[in-house]
């Protein structure tokens, strides 16, 4: 399941990774320019701009949820500015091809959802495992492979899902297969007049970081600015998973955001909605350290970064991951501080 995906890459490779920013970010000056990105005021207006989006798990389509789930679901999202849900209905096989008994319920759950909550877009959550850093997973470089994903978005589409959302890993930075992929993908759904939604990974937080850790690991952990923009503009939405950012506090991790909302709106058009991830679930390991990474420092560094940058860009707004692993403090958070 698609789930998997991100606890693969948040486990696969944080040791070696670690050490590299040990050995290019000298540890108290990065802490110091986190914490000056943390401070100041928050400027009027930069909040929710009814625009959000929330990842939801495999359950919603394959029979374990049922009407009163999504009763209860509703409720809770009435009067927030959540807008898309992004429907775990993969994952994609190796070769891009997307078995159709992956989601037998998406017909009960996309008319439900038009039926009770209007305005509210059902996007299909597909992905896969990339060979970028091992044997096995998705080849984007096979033409075949990237057409059978063009031919599984159809599939989606004809099944009824208001539009598509990848979440590829681990996407190396400046991949050309990547981009051609999104240029046939973005034929097909400017033709349906469906959203196509990526999930983005960070943008280096300092020049070419990405490039250095990829050639002392083999893992790139952060795309380049340009290629983040490049992205940006061949589909309708991005989300940054900004979050599993290694901060080990609070302080650090908004100043983070902040810092990483501001990348991305630098070169992300105003055309295409930017939506900052939220941090909705609760681990502790070298990525993630759950007192650190919290929807209220993540909500704080996105205003942060918005108020800096560009406070008036209305295709703004903040993505929740994810449902099955959220607390009731986490849906407070996102209420209070964000609306």
């Amino acid at each position: 399941m698609q789930e998997r995906v991100r606890s693969w890459w948040r486990r696969g490779r944080w040791v070696a990774l670690a050490l590299v920013l040990l050995l290019v970010v000298p540890p108290v000056g990065a802490y110091a320019a986190l914490r000056v990105n943390y401070a100041g005021d928050l400027a009027d207006g930069t909040k929710s701009r009814g625009k959000d989006a929330v990842w939801l798990g495999h359950a919603w389509v394959d029979g374990r949820k049922k009407d009163a789930d999504l009763a209860a679901f509703a409720e809770r999202i009435r009067g927030t500015g959540i807008r898309d849900l992004y429907v775990h209905a993969g994952p994609l096989e190796h070769d891009g091809t997307l078995p159709a008994d992956r989601y037998p319920r998406a017909k009960w759950l996309i008319d439900a959802v038009h039926r009770t909550m209007p305005g509210i877009r059902v996007q299909a959550w597909l992905g896969d495992v990339l060979a970028t850093e091992g044997p096995d997973g998705l080849r984007l470089e096979k033409a075949g492979s990237r057409a059978a994903v063009v031919a599984s978005t159809r599939q989606i589409l004809d099944a009824g899902f208001d539009g598509v959302h990848f979440d590829l890993e681990p996407l190396h930075s400046d991949d050309a297969n990547y981009l051609s992929l999104l240029d046939d993908l973005g034929t097909l759904t400017r033709a349906r007049k469906a959203p196509l939604s990526v999930a983005a990974h960070q943008i280096d937080p300092l020049p070419a970081l990405h490039s250095v850790v990829g050639g002392l690991t083999g893992s790139e952990k952060w795309w380049s600015q340009e290629f983040f923009g490049q992205v940006a503009r061949r589909v309708d939405q991005i989300a940054v998973m900004s979050y599993d950012t290694w901060m080990p506090l609070e302080s650090m991790y908004g100043g983070y955001v902040a810092q990483q909302t501001a990348l991305a709106l630098e070169v992300t058009p105003e055309d295409t909605d930017l939506l900052m991830g939220l941090p909705f679930f609760h681990e502790d390991d070298l990525g993630h350290h759950e007192s650190a990474e919290t929807v209220s420092a993540a909500v704080r560094g996105t205003r942060l970064g918005l108020g800096r940058t560009d406070r008036d860009r209305e295709n703004f707004g903040v993505a929740l991951y994810v449902d099955f692993a959220a607390e009731e403090g986490d849906w407070e958070a996102y209420r209070r501080d964000w609306h």
